[in-house]
Order: structure tokens, then sequence, then C-alpha cells
């Protein structure tokens, strides 16, 4: 169950024409967050700040998470949810800039987790810029990795759901990272970067 917070910030999503991550891949960024004590988090697609506000209840106290949206409105809503939380403004980054100018910037091996949620045409450099700036042991996290199913299922040969199916052979073969298929949601894939890599 979500609260009261979780739920407002849903609905401003809805409104905004942004949907928001299931209560259960929520639940579990928090807990990856929270097993990784996570202080330096990257998030790329703020939406309304559900997902953000699950990772920052997860993260260490004096965390910070930077979240990278092109779209304003998507930040004033995640900005909104952030002060019905109480979430002090030092503990947020945001950014309101397309996610290619903003990758390039940020330091390498520098961050936690990094969350992807963005469209499939997009998805293959943003994972590249990912695990760039992963520290060993870091985690990349790519959320609705099945989309709705269809990587999946064969019958689906549409470009969206090649790209994503590309993306995700190549976190397979990637000798930097222990991938697995977390099935909450649409499908949430955990990649870790290795210690040796």
């Amino acid at each position: 169950m979500e609260d009261a917070t979780l739920v407002r910030a849903r609905d401003r999503g809805d409104e905004l024409g942004a949907p928001a991550v299931s209560t259960a891949t929520g639940a579990l960024l928090q807990v990856v967050a929270g097993a990784l004590h996570a202080r330096a988090v990257v998030e790329i697609g703020t939406g309304s700040g559900v997902a953000s506000l699950w990772l920052l209840r997860g993260m260490a106290p004096d965390g910070v998470l930077t979240t990278i949206d092109a779209d304003v409105a998507h930040h004033r809503a995640a900005k909104a949810a952030f002060a019905e939380e109480g979430v002090e403004p030092q503990r947020t980054r945001t950014i309101a800039r397309p996610a290619a100018d903003v990758l390039p910037r940020l330091a390498d091996t520098a961050y936690d987790l990094v969350v992807v949620t963005a469209e499939p045409h997009t998805l293959a450099a943003y994972v590249d810029a990912a695990v760039r700036l992963l520290r060993p042991g870091g985690v990349l996290a790519l959320v609705d990795a099945l989309q709705a199913g269809r990587v999946v299922d064969p019958a689906w040969r549409d470009h969206d759901t090649t790209a994503v199916r590309r993306v995700l052979a190549a976190l397979r073969e990637d000798e930097r990272l222990a991938p697995a298929m977390v099935p909450v949601g649409d499908g949430v894939l955990l990649a870790v970067r290795r210690a040796d890599a």
C-alpha cells in the first residue's frame, strides 16, 4: 500500500501523462537503495517523483538524489512531492535537461545506484552512461525492462521491442556486470558493477 504522499504524486503524474512505477517496483527500488546504503543516486526520468520518493526513503539520510528529466512540468510535480515528504532541499538535484546532455558531465564511478526509466530508442546510450557512472559494487536498475511482456514474446518484432531486447542482451554479455531480471511491475533488470571490472 502507498501512503497519501505517494498517492498524490501518482495522481499528479496521471494528470501530466507521466506514468509512474508500480508500487512493487517502487518498493524494490527502496530496498536496493537501502541495501547499498546509497549516498549518491542518479535517476533518469523523473516523472512526477513517485520513484524518487521510494529511492529517497531507502537512501542514507545524507544521500543525494540527482534526477534528470527534460520536462519542467515533471520537475514541478516532483518538487511538490519532495516538499510534501519533507525532503531537505540539499538531498535532491533536479536537472531539467535532456539526459543525453547531462550524463557526460557526471563523474565516473561516483554513484551507488543509477535508475533508468526511458524510451526504448534512448536506452542503449543511457545504459552505457549508467555503467560508466557506477562505482564497483554499484547497481544499475532498468525499469519496465519487459515492456508489458512484449520483450519475452517472440511475436513482437517492432522497433521499440527489438531495441530493448538488444540492450538486455548487451547487459547479459557485459563482463563488467552481473545482471538479473526481477519480475515485478513490468520487470526490473538489476545489474551490479563487478568489483574487478
